[in-house]
């Protein structure tokens, strides 16, 4: 396997759109899953394919292991891609969609029939070997497609959007398997796409993109508890703001006024008087808080959601213009119009960008 190094990758179309990528630069350690997330028109998917060499940047370099690929064309890369739609060859085979890039190169007869049945034996599709494409599920083409890519021995494998055409059973599904396989083969990966879900699931790295721009990358864990700023916070899943303004460090905690009065966060590099916006996960929240938690406050339930194993509440808090959310785990029996008292601990809450809205 291998390291993978994007440096200052930009890239335009046309002039008038501006830059589809604006001086990206990220390393993909070896045998890590990186995931480029973002919405449609970011520019993850045109990243991808100038890794993959099928279309040129304009500036910037990427090196593999040390070595800079950028000049080189795709066959040349050791960067095989697995698309969307499976791209697989309808008339032939299991095996000979497999087979079919190893008989590109130098492999005897019996090394190639030793490595499909390998493959298919890591994605567990060893009993199809001689059906017909059109006669596979789209689960099952996704696997085969994902074998013929990991059969040519990718120095890094690209992914774009690999599940976006299955039932939300079988992602979940397809998910574990690829995460399985990957770390089995102890492949490098970058993964294509727009569901935060796989992402968080499945990285080890993940960045985020936004209008060609690279808003924040990371562990799923910092990134989603510990967002660098509001597209991050929102995009990653719901959030709450709360615009502040900074008066002092008291002790081991900051001190910042809101409209629903102190709020006590974590230390940051703050300047008095200045404005910030407080953010953090409805998860967060404790409910039922004694009375003298830190960060406690008392609301009235607006509406409730039931899904389950939670339920998601909306919270009008005294003196706050915009309402909170909370998820509440193993939740009370409760109505709307109730009062529901709360508390956010420091450590979950985030200090961002000085407030926009």
């Amino acid at each position: 396997m291998a390291e993978l190094k994007i440096l200052n990758i930009s890239k335009t179309y046309q002039a008038s759109e501006g830059k589809v990528l604006n001086d990206i630069s990220l390393t993909v350690n070896d045998g890590e899953m990186a995931f480029l997330l973002g919405p449609s028109g970011c520019g993850k998917s045109t990243l991808l394919r100038i890794l993959a060499g099928l279309i040129p940047a304009d500036s910037g370099k990427i090196l593999l292991d040390g070595k800079d690929i950028s000049q080189l064309p795709p066959e040349k890369r050791n960067m095989p891609m697995v698309f969307q739609n499976y791209a697989l060859w309808p008339h032939m085979d299991v095996y000979d969609n497999i087979a079919f890039g190893l008989k590109m190169t130098n492999m005897s007869k019996n090394e190639i029939n030793s490595r499909v049945k390998e493959m298919l034996e890591l994605v567990r599709m060893e009993d199809f070997i001689h059906r017909k494409v059109p006669s596979l599920s789209g689960g099952q083409q996704q696997r085969i497609a994902l074998a013929r890519a990991l059969a040519l021995d990718p120095a890094v494998l690209l992914l774009d959007e690999p599940l976006s055409n299955l039932d939300a059973k079988l992602r979940d599904t397809m998910r574990f398997e690829i995460r399985r396989i990957c770390s089995e083969r102890h492949i490098t990966a970058v993964y294509v796409t727009h569901d935060r879900k796989e992402a968080l699931s499945m990285a080890d790295q993940v960045a985020v993109l936004e209008k060609g721009n690279l808003s924040q990358s990371g562990s799923p864990v910092t990134i989603y508890n510990h967002p660098a700023n509001r597209f991050c916070a929102s995009f990653l899943g719901d959030i709450n703001f709360l615009d502040a303004e900074f008066r002092n460090n008291e002790g081991n905690y900051a001190i910042f006024q809101t409209e629903a009065g102190i709020w006590r966060t974590l230390p940051g590099d703050c300047k008095t008087g200045e404005h910030y916006t407080l953010a953090f996960r409805p998860e967060a929240a404790k409910c039922d808080a004694a009375p003298d938690a830190l960060n406690c406050f008392t609301g009235t339930i607006e509406r409730s959601s039931f899904l389950g194993e939670s339920s998601f509440r909306t919270i009008s808090l005294d003196g706050c213009k915009d309402p909170l959310y909370i998820n509440e785990y193993a939740a009370a029996e409760r109505r709307d119009g109730d009062r529901l008292t709360f508390s956010v601990p420091a450590e979950r809450i985030s200090i961002l960008e000085r407030a926009t809205c």
